[in-house]
């Protein structure tokens, strides 16, 4: 009796997910959806990405909308590199869902000018099974994984690496201290889905960053042609 009840949130929320998209896409800003657990370092990575951006040649308009259960302080720190960001406090959900991303647009709006916006980074909610089946109105999922995790991740949570388009390999300068295969890592996940771009890196040292912010750019230039 409680799969139609399912069935009727998720599609309410495909709806204004798909709103969120027709919006976004209409100022051919490219966004990614950020998903892993707790401490695989997305906010660093938000960090590295902003500093990483703001030496490109040519201007990148970017913005994030930061999710967490409490508190302002991922926002505090993405702010204090120079980017627009809002918060998002779901007070005890376990993810992010379209009607809390639309909100958090028109608090960006007031910030910056979507319409002229490239990139938007959302940061989910610390969580490997939730946040997968919400469409926020993303182009893309990102999956964060770090290697003080291990190398199972794939394999234990195979939803969240198959609807992603790529994979974060964080914290690759902690590889000689911690028992990761990184080579098992991405082999597992590639099994799960054989369509995945995989950038490891290290936010740390910057090992491996210009991959994945090429791969942005990317995105951002086919949303905007």
């Amino acid at each position: 009796m409680e799969i139609p009840v399912e069935r009727r949130i998720l599609a309410a929320n495909e709806d204004l997910a798909a709103r969120n998209r027709e919006r976004l896409r209409a100022a051919g800003c490219f966004v990614v959806n950020l998903i892993s657990s707790p401490g695989a370092g997305k906010t660093s990575l938000i960090e590295r990405t902003a500093d990483a951006l703001r030496a490109k040649p040519a201007p990148v308009s970017f913005a994030v909308i930061e999710g967490d259960i409490a508190t302002e302080q991922d926002a505090a720190r993405v702010r204090a590199r120079g980017v627009a960001a809002v918060q998002i406090n779901t007070r005890g959900d376990c993810h992010l869902d379209a009607r809390m991303v639309s909100g958090a647009l028109d608090r960006l709006a007031e910030q910056t000018d979507l319409s002229k916006l490239d990139l938007l980074i959302i940061e989910n909610v610390g969580n490997l099974v939730c946040p997968t089946e919400f469409d926020l109105g993303e182009d893309a999922k990102v999956v964060v994984a770090s290697v003080p995790e291990g190398d199972d991740k794939p394999s234990k949570y195979p939803a969240t690496f198959l609807r992603a388009s790529a994979m974060v390999v964080n914290k690759i300068d902690l590889l000689p201290y911690v028992d990761c295969d990184l080579d098992r890592l991405i082999g597992d996940a590639r099994a799960v889905n054989g369509r995945l771009a995989v950038f490891p890196l290290s936010c740390r040292t910057g090992e491996g960053l210009e991959a994945w912010i090429d791969w942005l750019l990317a995105g951002a230039r086919r949303n905007g042609e």
